[in-house]
């Protein structure tokens, strides 16, 4: 469904992804936690996960960018716009995005970080699209990046099995073909969910004190529960809505690209848009939940490997803290 009055269309034109080398399998929370390999994989699909040992997010964006660069031979210089979808930025202030932009050299470039948690990239990539689709500008370069490590309480078995670190990014740039691209988004805040999926300590609310460190508040804080309840109806029927507003069918899409927060979230959704196993993106099992990275390393991955085919119809999908949810439809635009 073409917006109307709109000249150009976001294409992504490259991608580029960075974990790091440091891999925490399942064992090891075997030894640190009561817990158990098949435990963890049959709940949430996940068997291992990356963890960053020294500096911040930045850096995980950072290099997720130069291999952006270098695989597109893109000039920093001809860069126009960074937008970092994080909740692990290196600090409150300055952005992400700023450390990026003087770390690739990107002298021409302007920036800022969006907080969106798991929807944090289809966030990103809606703001990218519309700097695009004005036509002022024609390089932006959208990326998630977590370094979850950073947040988790590494005692608490409810949580820090869940995540990892990773960044990946994308090249958006406008193309006359309205027909590739970024074609439609949907997406959703209910603020109603802030007590189910948080950070308690850390911000304007809560600043940091030696009580909020003592009562271990500055960590992740997940119902696990409540929040699987309402992500599995919440990605299921957004994506089922875009889908029947752009007037696709099932055999239309060529991939599913759904946020890899668990396994079953995602079978799920499939499920429920009539998507069959072999067209769902799944790596969680290697990198489990990076948060505002799961879907762009899912694009990078997938198109690396030769599965993503210059018009195929893609659906990505998300869910996260906030509450936050939405989908999106691409139509992949590079051979």
């Amino acid at each position: 469904m073409q917006k109307k009055n709109k000249l150009y269309s976001a294409v992504i034109t490259g991608v580029g992804m960075y974990v790091p080398e440091k891999v925490l399998d399942n064992k090891y929370f075997e030894s640190i936690l009561d817990t158990n390999d098949e435990w963890i994989r049959t709940r949430t699909g996940i068997s291992e996960r990356r963890v960053l040992e020294e500096g911040g997010t930045s850096v995980l964006a950072t290099k997720a960018v130069e291999d952006l660069l270098k695989s597109t031979n893109t000039d920093p210089l001809d860069v126009d716009v960074i937008i970092i979808a994080t909740i692990t930025p290196d600090m409150a202030f300055p952005a992400t995005a700023a450390l990026v932009q003087d770390n690739i050299g990107a002298k021409n470039a302007w920036g800022y970080d969006l907080s969106a948690a798991c929807s944090g990239f289809l966030f990103a990539m809606q703001s990218g699209t519309s700097l695009i689709e004005s036509g002022q500008y024609k390089k932006v370069v959208v990326v998630g990046a977590e370094k979850m490590s950073s947040i988790l309480d590494y005692t608490d078995r409810n949580t820090c099995l869940l995540f990892g670190d990773g960044a990946a990014a994308v090249l958006l740039e406008p193309s006359e073909d309205l027909n590739i691209g970024v074609q439609d988004s949907i997406l959703r805040t209910d603020g109603s969910g802030k007590d189910a999926l948080f950070m308690k300590a850390g911000g304007s609310l809560h600043p940091a004190s030696h009580e909020t460190v003592d009562n271990r508040e500055h960590f992740v804080y997940q119902d696990g529960k409540a929040v699987f309840k309402v992500a599995v109806k919440g990605m299921a029927d957004i994506s089922v809505e875009i889908m029947e507003k752009n007037g696709l069918k099932s055999e239309d899409i060529a991939y599913l690209v759904p946020h890899q927060a668990n396994l079953r979230i995602i079978d799920a959704t499939a499920k429920r848009m009539g998507i069959p196993p072999e067209k769902v993106t799944i790596n969680i099992a290697k990198y489990g939940n990076t948060t505002a990275a799961t879907i762009p390393l899912c694009l990078a991955e997938y198109y690396r490997d030769g599965k993503f085919k210059k018009g195929d119809n893609l659906i990505l999908a998300a869910f996260g803290a906030g509450y936050t949810w939405g989908s999106m439809h691409i139509v992949w635009g590079i051979d």
